[in-house]
């Protein structure tokens, strides 16, 4: 005879935690069946306020149509959630199981409501391969607070029910059973109201990433297989065939090439854009080239960074094939110049894999690390002895000493606008000085991002001031663009990392600075004025990686002319005898 058994009431629990024996205590033992419907029911009505809004924002409640779709929609995903649910638990696993997933849902709706984005693929994997730095400036008391009646409470009131415990064959039959059920009603639900649902699901494909906790779910399993698939083989080479090209045998200096790689810049506050505050007033100053129409490969570091430096970019975008080769400064060590990466954020994310990388000893900059991160600054500091190593060379081997420094700033980074400038740069006020968006206005978060974009400006013109110091040893220049743009409550959007299909301008559009020294741009035969010419015309991040290796005439199979932002400009004649004269490749 089956019998069921009931599991003792009291189950060691990770929590301090003690109550009556008899609390919470039902009738009879729940079915597993029973406990994973009630936790889909959970999910749906209060884990879900965003796909509800976005469900029910252009439908009238006056007309039938919107009851009919809303009723069909809940119980659609409630049915998926119970019968996923329902498919990966057992007696022995399902508090532990269901803790987790009511842990990390706690988790995503409470970033997800707070800075309204969608927990996708990359936004998910920004998330995971964040600093610990960083990640403590989300933390907060309303982050507590929605853990704590989200997670702890459902938890707790979890771990005092008594499971029953069904011999295997009749589990297994009533699972399987659920499980048909469950996705049936599904279906069913789906069938009910399909040409609606059709067009949403065809027009409005983003919103799978608002189904909480599916979304998270699927966004790990997605990030954790392409992880495993990256782990088990190093990256492909590209760019191995890069050679220095005819301009360097007229060179009679080596080269310093700087790209700063900027981050949260977003253009529509770039002053030189025409912002109607000046948020650039050194760079102002300066004989720089703006860029004012250009466009991110992403909406997060994660994905924008190792876009921008792959030949491939957004047009031709694929995560496997640009994460799976190397880089740009792969491709210019290729060709013998010298590479270093400095950081100031979160690490290259493979970028720089291999090449020599720093990051800022906070111990040995007290004055530009007194919190938690240090400031931009810090990333122009130390370089003598590198600089030294390099230098002129004679006109013979100007290649030798020739360097290629990549500054990765931590920029704007949100939400703590206010932790990425000093008290100096404090210019526009009031600001936002908490981490909480949702307790300032929008006018004191716009003051504290612009205030960063002062201190960017600062750190960017500091840089073209040891460039130019450095003019008797070196040709130098400088790129500076940022990895991608930022909501500061336009739409009620905050931060960055929509998906970017959905993803508004203030997010993709992003500013581009050039400068040259002038004998960069004659050891190139470049036209400055027709560069100048064509710095209103659209642009984005596929043209980096050409554009760079075009500057530093870098010749590879992989450069393609069509994107290099120069070619046009370019006019170098070379004379035969001075062909004669150029090196193959440094050592």
């Amino acid at each position: 005879m089956n019998v069921r058994r009931l599991v003792p009431s009291r189950v060691p629990f990770p929590f301090s935690f003690s109550a009556p024996a008899t609390w919470l205590q039902p009738v009879r033992p729940i079915s597993l069946e029973l406990l994973a419907l009630v936790v889909s029911a959970y999910f749906s009505l209060l884990c879900n306020s965003m796909l509800w809004q976005h469900v029910f924002a252009d439908r009238s409640w006056s007309e039938p149509g919107t009851w009919l779709f809303g009723a069909s929609m809940f119980i659609g995903v409630t049915a998926l959630q119970w019968g996923l649910i329902a498919l990966i638990l057992t007696r022995r696993t399902a508090r532990w199981t269901l803790a987790l997933l009511l842990l990390s849902t706690a988790l995503a709706v409470h970033f997800m409501r707070t800075y309204n984005v969608f927990l996708d693929p990359d936004m998910l994997r920004n998330v995971i391969r964040t600093d610990v730095k960083e990640a403590s400036e989300l933390l907060s008391w309303r982050l507590l607070w929605d853990l704590a009646w989200m997670a702890v409470l459902p938890i707790c009131i979890l771990w005092r029910l008594p499971l029953a415990d069904l011999p295997w064959r009749r589990a297994v039959v009533q699972r399987t059973l659920t499980v048909v059920l469950a996705l049936g009603v599904c279906v069913a639900a789906v069938l009910l109201v399909f040409q609606d649902f059709a067009a949403v699901a065809r027009n409005h494909r983003e919103w799978r990433f608002l189904v909480t906790p599916i979304n998270s779910v699927y966004s790990l399993a997605r990030v954790g297989a392409a992880s495993a698939r990256g782990a088990v083989k190093p990256q492909a080479p590209i760019g191995a065939d890069a050679r220095l090209g005819l301009s360097w045998a007229v060179r009679d200096k080596p080269v310093l090439f700087v790209i700063v790689v900027g981050e949260t810049a977003r253009a529509a506050n770039w002053g030189l854009n025409g912002y109607a505050r000046q948020t650039t007033p050194e760079l102002a100053q300066l004989d720089v080239l703006n860029f004012s129409n250009v466009t991110s490969c992403g909406t997060n570091t994660e994905t924008s960074l190792p876009c921008m430096f792959s030949p491939w970019g957004r047009r031709d975008y694929d995560e496997e094939r640009i994460r799976g080769h190397q880089s740009l400064v792969h491709v210019l060590a290729h060709s013998g110049l010298q590479v270093l990466w400095r950081d100031n954020q979160s690490g290259c994310k493979g970028v720089c894999a291999g090449l020599p990388m720093q990051q800022p000893d906070a111990a040995q900059y007290p004055a530009l690390c007194a919190g938690e991160h240090c400031f931009d600054q810090v990333l122009l500091e130390g370089l003598e002895g590198w600089l030294a190593e390099g230098g002129t060379r004679g006109s013979t081997q100007p290649a030798a000493g020739s360097r290629v420094l990549v500054l990765h700033q931590l920029g704007s980074h949100g939400p703590a606008y206010y932790r990425r400038y000093p008290e100096e740069f404090r210019h526009f006020t009031p600001t936002c000085d908490t981490s909480e968006l949702r307790k300032c206005s929008q006018a004191e978060i716009v003051n504290a991002y612009d205030n960063s974009l002062l201190y960017t400006d600062h750190v960017v013109a500091q840089a073209i001031r040891l460039l130019k110091q450095q003019e008797s040893r070196y040709d130098t220049a400088l790129i500076y663009l940022s990895d991608h743009g930022e909501s500061l409550g336009e739409h009620n959007l905050f931060l960055h990392g929509m998906p970017r299909a959905i993803a508004p301008r203030e997010q993709t559009q992003i500013p581009m600075v050039m400068w040259m020294s002038p004998g960069f741009s004659a050891g190139l035969g470049l036209d400055m004025g027709c560069l100048r010419s064509h710095a209103a015309a659209p642009a984005s991040h596929d043209n980096l990686f050409h554009s760079v290796l075009g500057l530093l005439d870098v010749q590879t199979g992989v450069y393609d002319s069509k994107f290099d932002l120069a070619q046009p400009c370019r006019h170098l004649q070379v004379p035969a005898v001075a062909r004669t004269a150029l090196v193959p490749r440094p050592s």
